[in-house]
C-alpha cells in the first residue's frame, strides 16, 4: 500500500475472527445470489429450503477463508481485468438464465441488479486469486521450460517434412470413418443455393462469390464427368478434409519450432482429427470450416509479427503467407473483412517500431480483398442490392416492438414499417432467429429512403429501449451463456427431418446429393450429437460442446495473458475477439459461427502452459503480481 495504514486484505489475512467473518459473510451472499445464474428468480424452496443450500455455504466458507488468508497484493490496477471479466461473467450468466427461461431480461427488476452486484464482486474475487496462483504457479515451474530450447534446436536443424505428412495423414484417417458415415459429407447452411447459383449463371454477394465457385463448381465439374451428384459432393468434401488436415498439421510443425514436445503435438492431433465439433466442419461444404482454418493461419503467424516485425518482413514465405491466410479468411466470410478493418489500426498502435511498414502492409492487403471481391462482382455480374444482412439486428428489434406493442402503434408507424418489412414477415418472427423476418426484407425501398428507415428505428430504440436489448440478446446469447440448449431452429421443416429439441449442426443432405452411409452406427451417433440434446445431458462433458463455454474459457486464459504482462502472447487473438463480435450482431447464435474457438484452443493454452517466456519489460512495477 502506498499509505503507512494496513490493507483491509492484509487485516484479514493477520486476523482469523475478522476472516472467519468476511468468509461468512462471502458464502451466504453467494448462496443468496448463486440461484440467479441458473433460475430466473432463484426462489424455488428446492434450493432455499434445503440441505444443499447449507452444503453449499460451508463449501463457499472453506473457499474464502482460504482465499482471504492467501491476501492480494498490489495496486489498483491489478484489479482492472479481473472486473472486467468478473462483471462479465456475471453478466452473461444471469441474463443468459432469464433470457433463455423467459425469453427476456427483467431490466426493472432490482432484485437482479442487487444478486449481479453480488456475483459481479464474488466472481471478481474469484478470479484475482486464481490468476495471481496460476501466475505463482507457472513462475516457480523451473523445469517446465527444460529441454525445450534443445527441442527448438533440434526443430530448426531438422530438414524434410516427414512429420509435417505424418501429422496430415493422422488426421485425415480421423476424419475417413466419419465420411464413410455420412457419406457423401455435410451438404448443408445454404449449400443447394450456392451450387445452383453456379448451375443456372444467377449470382448474388449473400454468399462469398469466392466460396460459391469453389463448391459449386468442383460438385458441378464431377457431376459433368460423372453424372453423379454424390460423388462431385463427396470430392469437396475430401478437398476439404485435406485441406483442414493440412492447416493442422502446419500448426503443429510451427509448434513444434517453437520447442512443442512430441507427446503433446500427438495429442493435439487427436484434438484436431477426433474432436467431434472440428470433424463435423471440417467435413461440411459450409464455408466456416476453411475460415476457420484460415484464421488460425492468421493467429500464429500474426505471434511472428508480434514477436519480432523486422525478422517477420525479412523472411521470404512469411508474410506472403500471412497475406494469403488474410485475403482466405476475408474471401470466406464478409464478417472477416469488418474484422480485419478494425483490427488494422490496433496492430499499428500495437507494433510501435514498424507502424508504417505494418500500415501499408494491412492496407495492400485490404486493397487487394477489395479489388478480387469487387472483380468477382462485376465478372460474375452479381446482385450486389441485398442490405438485410448489415441490418439484422435493427431488423430483429422493430420486428420484436411490432410483436409486442402491436395495438400502441399508430397506423403512420405501421405504414412506415411495413414499406421496408411487410406485415406477413413480421408475423413470422421468432425471438432466436430473425432469417423469416429478413428474408422479405424490402431492398428497394431502403435504397430509396435508407433515412427513413433509421429514423424510425431510432424513435422506437428511444421508446422502447429494453424490448431493442432483449431482441439483441435472444439472437446472440448462445455465444455468451453456457447453459444455452441451441434449438433455435426448433419446429423448422427441412429437405430430410424436422428440427426439434437441438439444432446444434445441420447434419442432412441438401438436394441434389442423398445420404448413402457405409457406417450406419456411427453416422446415428453424429445424427445425435446434431439433432438431439444427447451430450448436453452429461454433466462436464456438455461444456466441451458449448460454444459459451469455450468463449469463457478464452477470455479467461486472454485475461490471464494481458494480466500478467505477456502482451506478444494475448495480442494475435484479438484479431478472433473481433470475429466473435461480429457474430453477435448476426441473425442467431449457431456453432457454425465461432467453430474457430474449439480451433485456436490448443494455440491458447500453448502460449499460456507452454512457454517460459517472462513477463515484458517496460511494466516491471506492475508485472509482479
Amino acid at each position: 500500500m502506498r499509505s503507512g495504514k494496513k490493507g483491509i486484505t492484509a487485516y484479514l489475512k493477520e486476523s482469523a475472527a475478522a476472516r472467519f467473518l468476511a468468509a461468512a459473510l462471502f458464502a451466504f451472499a453467494g448462496v443468496l445470489a448463486l440461484p440467479w445464474m441458473f433460475a430466473p428468480d432463484g426462489s424455488s424452496l428446492g434450493y432455499t429450503n434445503s440441505v444443499f443450500s447449507l452444503l453449499l455455504f460451508l463449501a463457499f466458507f472453506w473457499l474464502w477463508n482460504r482465499i482471504l488468508r492467501t491476501g492480494f497484493e498490489g495496486g489498483r490496477r491489478r484489479w482492472t481485468l479481473p472486473l472486467c471479466l468478473g462483471a462479465g461473467f456475471s453478466f452473461a450468466m444471469v441474463f443468459g438464465a432469464q433470457l433463455d427461461q423467459r425469453g427476456r431480461v427483467p431490466f426493472q427488476n432490482p432484485g437482479m441488479w442487487l444478486c449481479l452486484l453480488i456475483l459481479g464482486v464474488l466472481v471478481t474475487l474469484l478470479i484475482r486469486y486464481f490468476w495471481d496462483r496460476l501466475y505463482d504457479w507457472l513462475m516457480g515451474r523451473k523445469e517446465k521450460c527444460f529441454g525445450m530450447e534443445e527441442r527448438i534446436r533440434e526443430a530448426a536443424g531438422s530438414k524434410g517434412h516427414g512429420s509435417f505428412f505424418l501429422t496430415v495423414g493422422i488426421i485425415f484417417l480421423c476424419y475417413l470413418p466419419v465420411f464413410l458415415a455420412v457419406y457423401p459429407g455435410f451438404f448443408v447452411y445454404d449449400a443447394q443455393d450456392e451450387y445452383l447459383q453456379v448451375v443456372t449463371r444467377s449470382f448474388s454477394t449473400h454468399h462469398p462469390l469466392m466460396h460459391v465457385l469453389l463448391l459449386g463448381g468442383m460438385i458441378h465439374a464431377v457431376y459433368k464427368i460423372t453424372g453423379s451428384y454424390n460423388l462431385g459432393i463427396a470430392c469437396y468434401t475430401l478437398f476439404q478434409m485435406a485441406v483442414m488436415a493440412g492447416i493442422f498439421g502446419w500448426f503443429l510443425e510451427k509448434m513444434k519450432k517453437r520447442g512443442m514436445a512430441g507427446w503433446c503435438r500427438i495429442l493435439c492431433a487427436l484434438y484436431f482429427g477426433l474432436c467431434p465439433v472440428l470433424v463435423m466442419f471440417s467435413l461440411c461444404s459450409a464455408k466456416d470450416g476453411l475460415f476457420t482454418g484460415m484464421l488460425l493461419m492468421m493467429t500464429v503467424l500474426l505471434q511472428e509479427l508480434c514477436a519480432d516485425a523486422e525478422k517477420f518482413f525479412q523472411r521470404k514465405g512469411e508474410p506472403f503467407l500471412l497475406a494469403a491466410s488474410s485475403l482466405g479468411m476475408m474471401l470466406l466470410r464478409h464478417n472477416g473483412f469488418y474484422g480485419f478493418l478494425v483490427f488494422i489500426p490496433l496492430a499499428v498502435l500495437y507494433l510501435k517500431g514498424k507502424r508504417k511498414k505494418v500500415f501499408l502492409y494491412f492496407v495492400l492487403i485490404g486493397a487487394v480483398y477489395m479489388l478480387m471481391n469487387g472483380g468477382l462482382t462485376r465478372l460474375l455480374q452479381a446482385d450486389a442490392s441485398e442490405n438485410q444482412e448489415m441490418l439484422t439486428v435493427p431488423i430483429s428489434q422493430l420486428a420484436r416492438v411490432y410483436g409486442d406493442e402491436k395495438e400502441a402503434l399508430s397506423e403512420e408507424e405501421k405504414e412506415l414499417l411495413f414499406r421496408y418489412l411487410p406485415q406477413e414477415a413480421l408475423e413470422r418472427y421468432t425471438p432466436k432467429v430473425t432469417d423469416g423476418v429478413k428474408i422479405d426484407f424490402n431492398n428497394a425501398a431502403f435504397q430509396e429512403d435508407p433515412a427513413g428507415f433509421f429514423k424510425l428505428w431510432f424513435q422506437w430504440g428511444a421508446k422502447h429501449p429494453f424490448t431493442y436489448l432483449n431482441a439483441w440478446f435472444m439472437t446472440s446469447y448462445g455465444f455468451w451463456y453456457p447453459d444455452t440448449v441451441i434449438d433455435v431452429y426448433r419446429g423448422n421443416s427441412v429437405f430430410t427431418f424436422t428440427y426439434g429439441d437441438s439444432s446444434y449442426f445441420g447434419y442432412e443432405v441438401e438436394e441434389p446429393g442423398v445420404r448413402e452411409s457405409k457406417l450406419p452406427w456411427l453416422n446415428e451417433c453424429y445424427r445425435k450429437l446434431s439433432l438431439e440434446i444427447t451430450q448436453q445431458k452429461i454433466p462436464v462433458v456438455s461444456m466441451v460442446f458449448s460454444p459459451g463455454f469455450l468463449f469463457w474459457i478464452t477470455a479467461f486464459f486472454l485475461g490471464f495473458l494481458w494480466y500478467g504482462r505477456w502482451g506478444r502472447k494475448a495480442f494475435p487473438f484479438v484479431l478472433p475477439f473481433l470475429i466473435w463480435l461480429t457474430v453477435i450482431l448476426g441473425p442467431t447464435y449457431l456453432v457454425r459461427y465461432v467453430v474457430f474457438l474449439w480451433a485456436q484452443l490448443p494455440l491458447l493454452l500453448w502460449e499460456v502452459f507452454g512457454a517460459g517466456e517472462m513477463p515484458e519489460q517496460g511494466a516491471k512495477g506492475e508485472a509482479q503480481i
